[in-house]
Order: structure tokens, then C-alpha cells, then sequence
């Protein structure tokens, strides 16, 4: 009997949270899995939870060429990628006191083109094969613009934009693309929040909900299922109920008062 393909799946952002739960989730089904991410001692802890299936790539996807060559490398020694899930990102919330354009530079380059440059290095090899999947982990919070997220939202939003706009072209070229909207999930990026987190899921139940998706090739794997639609409700009100909803859903909807 001949032995089964060997599938092999890359993840940006694996060091922790969804992404270190979803390489391990993906290694129990006997997947090998590149992860990378900046930080080598994540990854190698990452790694070390399952051996000679896990392995790691550490990379800043900031820098174009670096991950181009990563890509190649990924190929190289452990085969033909069958999957690639563009996870790296960052977090902080804006208030007007630390309103600064660096910050949302840096979101820029990290969320929206962080995943540019890994879809620039998955395409030559995936349209060459015809084939391959391509998943962009994106957030809820792109749906419409919500308190404190000036810098996070846009690039989310953006990222769900680019995945509904590049679906066209490469279906048509037998790849894949799905966009997948998290809510609040218990990871590090999360941590720090202040703030009551409606509906937060540990990390190893939302990378349970994405490799589901996964497997049955959806374009949008958006979970909790009830936050999701509350806010894609949210999502058709006129601005005119939106604001005030939204300001009191969040509890800052009073003005400051000066005197």
C-alpha cells in the first residue's frame, strides 16, 4: 500500500496563540508545518510540542525579500505547500493622546502588507501547480470601524477587501483563498485589554473552528458565531442608530465635559 501524500502547511504568526494552536491541531492529522514568526524562541517552543512535525522558520514579514526566500526554503526541504495561513499581525488600541501616524505605519506594514509579501511568495509555486489554499487571518473588527481600533481595524479591513478582490482571479487559477474574522480570542495580542471581551475563546477552540473551516474550503471562517452576527448586523444599521449603539455597547458614549 502506498503511503499517504505528505501534506505540508506554512504559518505566519506561529509562535503563539491561534497560530501555535492551529500548527498543532494541523500536526495531530499528521501535517508537516513550517511556522515563523520573529521571535526564534517561540517558535522553537512551538516546534519542540511536536517534533519532526513542527518546524521552524523565524522571519519578519515586514521584509519582502526575507520571505520570499523563506517561502522557497519551506519548499525546499519539507515539499510542495499545500497550505499557507497568513497569521502575523499586531495590536494596540488608539486613544487621541497616543494618536501617532508611526503607529498605524507600523500596523500597516505588519497586518496588510506583512501578508502581501507572503501571497507575492506563495503565488509563483502555487500557480505553477495549479492548486494550493491560501487563508488570511483577518478580525471581526473589520467589519466597521469600532472604538480604539484607528490603527488595527483599516488593516483588517483591508485584508477582507484584498481576499473578496483576489478570489476571482485565482479560483480561476485552481487556488484557494479564504479570509478568516476571529473575535476576541485569549492570546498574548489580547493580554494587555482593559476592557470586558464579549464572547472570548481560548486559543485552542478558535483554532479548532479554523481548521474546520479549512477542511471544508469555506472563503469566510468567522467565529464566535453569535458575535459575528451582531456585529454584521451592526454592520447594515444606518449610521444614525450605528454611533449611538455602538457608543453604548462599548460604554464610551459620554461626551467629556470641560468646566
Amino acid at each position: 500500500m502506498n503511503a499517504a501524500p505528505k501534506r505540508v502547511a506554512w504559518i505566519t504568526g506561529g509562535g503563539s496563540g491561534i497560530g501555535r494552536a492551529l500548527a498543532l491541531r494541523l500536526a495531530r492529522e499528521g501535517w508537516m508545518v513550517a511556522v515563523s514568526a520573529r521571535r526564534t524562541e517561540l517558535l522553537q517552543e512551538t516546534a519542540g510540542l511536536a517534533k519532526d512535525l513542527i518546524h521552524a522558520f523565524p522571519l519578519d514579514v515586514t521584509d519582502t525579500a526575507a520571505v520570499r526566500v523563506t517561502a522557497e526554503r519551506i519548499e525546499s526541504q519539507l515539499g510542495p505547500l499545500q497550505l499557507a495561513v497568513l497569521n502575523a499581525g499586531i495590536g494596540e488600541f488608539v486613544k487621541l493622546d497616543n494618536f501617532h501616524a508611526a503607529t498605524f505605519a507600523a500596523h500597516m506594514q505588519v497586518n496588510y502588507l506583512g501578508v502581501v509579501n507572503g501571497i507575492e511568495a506563495l503565488l509563483p509555486a502555487l500557480r505553477r501547480r495549479h492548486s494550493g489554499h491560501i487563508v488570511i487571518v483577518a478580525s471581526i473588527a473589520g467589519y466597521r470601524g469600532v472604538p480604539r481600533a484607528a490603527a488595527y481595524g483599516p488593516t483588517k479591513a483591508a485584508l477582507i477587501n484584498l481576499a473578496e478582490s483576489l478570489r476571482f482571479d485565482l479560483e480561476r487559477e485552481g487556488i484557494r483563498i479564504s479570509i478568516c474574522n476571529p473575535g476576541f480570542v485569549d492570546t498574548p495580542m489580547t493580554a494587555g485589554n482593559r476592557f470586558p471581551m464579549p464572547f472570548l475563546m481560548n486559543a485552542e477552540d478558535a483554532a479548532e473552528t479554523l481548521y474546520r473551516g479549512i477542511m471544508q474550503q469555506k472563503f469566510e471562517i468567522a467565529f464566535p458565531r453569535r458575535f459575528v452576527w451582531l456585529l454584521k448586523l451592526f454592520r447594515c444599521l444606518p449610521y444614525a442608530l450605528y454611533f449611538p449603539i455602538m457608543g453604548k455597547f462599548t460604554g464610551i458614549n459620554r461626551r467629556h465635559r470641560h468646566g
